[in-house]
């Protein structure tokens, strides 16, 4: 039997920032929406909240056992995945993401009942999405998309959405604050790409990092934080608490400065912490920067 602890570890709890900061922002524009119940605000931004960890966990156990089974983490730089290091067959790592997949898809259907079927089609697609990033005949995380990927998903969408759920409305608030989140979450994902950069290439996986090389990759990273900047500077034109979240951005400047000189997979491990922490620090400060107008 596989331990609590290692599926624990399978679920990247380094990645959850992705899915909580998007969701927290969402509920915070949503705040700013006039005629919004506290029952409403708390029901449905929990439900956003399952919704959105769900769907993480799914994708990260979904990577893990589509790379597994295609040997793409056999030689990995990180720590090792459930399906690679023998810790879970594949066939019970295939079943928990399924099983993420249903916690999101549940969620989701007690908010579209709440709001919009409409919900229902971005629910499908979503997972969709987080199925075929790395699995099915054509994964698109093998040739570069993974990135566009996150932003869309877990930027755009996940806040918006939270939004909508909340408030019913989609404000061009709501569409800057998700581009801002879906930098943040970029960042997450350029800096795990760089760390396993040598082996992906090995195995023929063409990360976005692998197409770059580790000198743009680098510079990537930081343009997340500088476009990250940039949206919160735009949404301080109609919200101008929301310049708060800029202050968070000190939180960035010992990942960036570990990723801009890290050669080694431990430094970018560590550096995949700092990058999680930072994404917090900002999310937070800029939801309560946006809350307090």
């Amino acid at each position: 039997m596989t331990s609590a602890e290692t599926w624990w570890s399978g679920a990247r709890p380094r990645t959850l920032p992705a899915a909580v900061v998007p969701v927290m922002i969402g509920a915070a524009v949503a705040s700013t929406v006039d005629g919004i119940t506290a029952r409403t605000f708390l029901v449905n931004g929990v439900l956003a909240l399952v919704v959105s960890l769900a769907l993480q966990v799914g994708v990260n156990f979904a990577n893990d056992y589509s790379d597994g089974v295609l040997g793409t983490d056999d030689a990995r730089t990180g720590p090792r995945r459930l399906v690679a290091s023998g810790s879970a067959s594949a066939t019970a790592v295939k079943r928990a993401a399924f099983v993420a997949f249903g916690v999101a898809g549940v969620a989701g259907l007690v908010l579209a009942a709440a709001t919009t079927w409409w919900l229902v089609p971005v629910g499908a697609v979503s997972m969709v999405a987080g199925w075929t990033y790395t699995g099915g005949p054509k994964p698109y995380g093998y040739v570069g998309l993974g990135e566009l990927f996150v932003f869309v998903f877990f930027g755009l969408v996940a806040t918006a959405g939270t939004t909508y759920v909340i408030a019913e409305s989609i404000t061009l608030l709501s569409v800057v604050s998700g581009a801002m989140a879906g930098c943040l979450a970029v960042a997450l994902l350029v800096v795990n790409n760089l760390r396993d950069i040598d082996t992906d290439r090995d195995c023929n996986k063409k990360t976005l990092a692998v197409r770059l090389g580790a000198h743009r990759t680098r510079l990537l990273y930081v343009a997340t934080y500088v476009a990250a900047t940039l949206c919160m500077i735009v949404a301080a034109f109609e919200v101008r608490t929301a310049a708060i979240g800029v202050a968070g951005m000190l939180a960035a400047l010992p990942a960036t400065t570990t990723v801009r000189s890290a050669r080694t997979a431990p430094e970018l491990i560590a550096a995949l912490g700092m990058t999680a922490r930072a994404q917090l620090v900002i999310g937070a400060l800029y939801s309560f920067g946006v809350l307090i107008q």
